[in-house]
């Protein structure tokens, strides 16, 4: 068994690639072969998460690759931290709700009628279909369309047709069960597991440096989807390069950034990516919609960014769809939402759609490198990938924590 430890090149490109990936030909679907035989527990020992930065490797190709592993995120990554699901203008007033799969649960959040935010697991107690069946909307309860039973917004059951003689049936115990959820700013968390630190707790001092940035006047205007063939990693790695990547591959980006300046500060669980800004005559339609004295990246582990401009905001929640396979969530918000402001509105998103674009080139080409038997982890840049250590280290954290239990 490999011992952990900081890897030898050598040794992480003799490793059997977990899930070798082909490319039958241009434009053919990539096709997934057989999976690698190491045994978990000595996949999850090829990376040293106590190496110092100027020491470290990257997470290895195999822990974006082995289905065990996302299994494991699964339960341990999105199944242990206060997840982004939705924002709170979606259930602001009684009745509002909205629906999301997390870790391969389904939930609904809802506003319920003393204005309390809640969550629930979108499943009859009776026999299991979901009783919220729309991603939206704004009901009274909360009705299964199998056997009719209904729900409170509480959660309390309050009908079970034709359940009259069923013995030792206590219907205080039949509610839908509660998941843990809370707010901050504009945004909707849960957590679906009860050890997890309050949301105030887990954002740390995050809530007291967004502040002064007043994103809560922001008003949500789109939300666009993307589905990229890489895995969820690849793009918080690309997200957290700290910059590195901008010059060379977002040219319009990077006229409106003062490169030399860009900064990248850590916190326990998130990073702060920020840079003073540039004018640009080159390109236009950056400088007219990347306006402001500072760009400010966070990025709260393990899934979600905030990318913050003057009178603009939009925030990315990366989702895993497979290990080859992830979608990103863009919202859109602006200073102001309305019909008058469309046109600008629609111009700024085209310039994130622009950058995007770039981002989906170079995450699935990552994608397809991680399979070669050229590659099993790379080194850092001390002054750029600060941001990226830290996610490795925290997904180091959560996985080691679970892998007693995995096969």
């Amino acid at each position: 068994m490999l011992q952990r430890g900081t890897p030898r090149p050598d040794e992480l490109r003799m490793l059997p690639c977990p899930a070798r990936i082909n490319r039958v030909g241009p434009g053919k679907k990539v096709r997934k072969e057989a999976s690698v035989k190491m045994p978990l527990q000595q996949v999850l020992d090829m990376y040293n998460a106590d190496a110092p930065l100027q020491e470290a490797y990257t997470i290895p190709a195999a822990w974006y690759l082995d289905e065990r592993v996302e299994g494991l995120e699964r339960e341990h990554v999105f199944g242990g931290n206060w997840i982004a699901v939705g924002r709170a203008d979606q259930i602001a007033e009684p009745g509002q709700f909205f629906t999301v799969e997390l870790a391969g649960e389904p939930l609904v959040a809802v506003r319920d009628t003393d204005g309390e935010l809640r969550s629930f697991y979108n499943v009859c107690r009776h026999h299991a279909a979901a009783v919220a069946n729309a991603a939206c909307g704004t009901v009274q309860h909360l009705r299964c369309p199998y056997h009719g039973w209904t729900y409170g917004l509480d959660g309390a059951l309050k009908g079970a047709p034709e359940f009259a003689g069923v013995s030792n049936f206590d219907r205080a115990r039949n509610g839908l069960v509660p998941v843990r959820v809370a707010a901050w700013e504009q945004f909707v968390f849960v957590a679906l597991n009860d050890a997890v630190p309050s949301l105030v707790d887990f954002l740390g001092d995050l809530p007291a440096r967004v502040a002064p940035l007043s994103i809560g006047k922001l008003q949500f205007f789109e939300r666009r989807t993307y589905t990229l063939a890489c895995n969820w990693k690849v793009y918080v790695d690309n997200y957290l390069d700290g910059g590195y990547h901008v010059p060379h591959l977002h040219k319009g980006l990077n006229s409106v950034l003062d490169y030399k300046e860009y900064r990248i500060e850590n916190s326990a669980r998130y990073s702060l990516q920020s840079s003073p800004m540039a004018a640009s005559e080159e390109h236009a339609s950056f400088s007219a919609t990347r306006t402001g004295d500072r760009a400010y990246y966070y990025w709260i582990y393990p899934n979600f960014m905030i990318n913050i401009y003057e009178g603009v905001m939009d925030t990315n929640l990366v989702l895993p769809l497979a290990p080859d396979k992830c979608q990103v969530q863009f919202d859109f918000y602006f200073a102001d939402a309305g019909e008058n402001r469309r046109e600008y509105n629609l111009s700024s998103i085209a310039v994130s759609e622009r950058v995007q674009d770039e981002d989906v080139d170079i995450c699935e080409s990552v994608q397809r490198g991680l399979c070669s038997r050229a590659y099993g982890a790379g080194r850092l840049s001390v002054r750029r990938e600060a941001g990226e250590h830290l996610f490795h280290r925290l997904l180091a954290r959560d996985l080691r924590a679970a892998y007693p239990f995995a096969p």
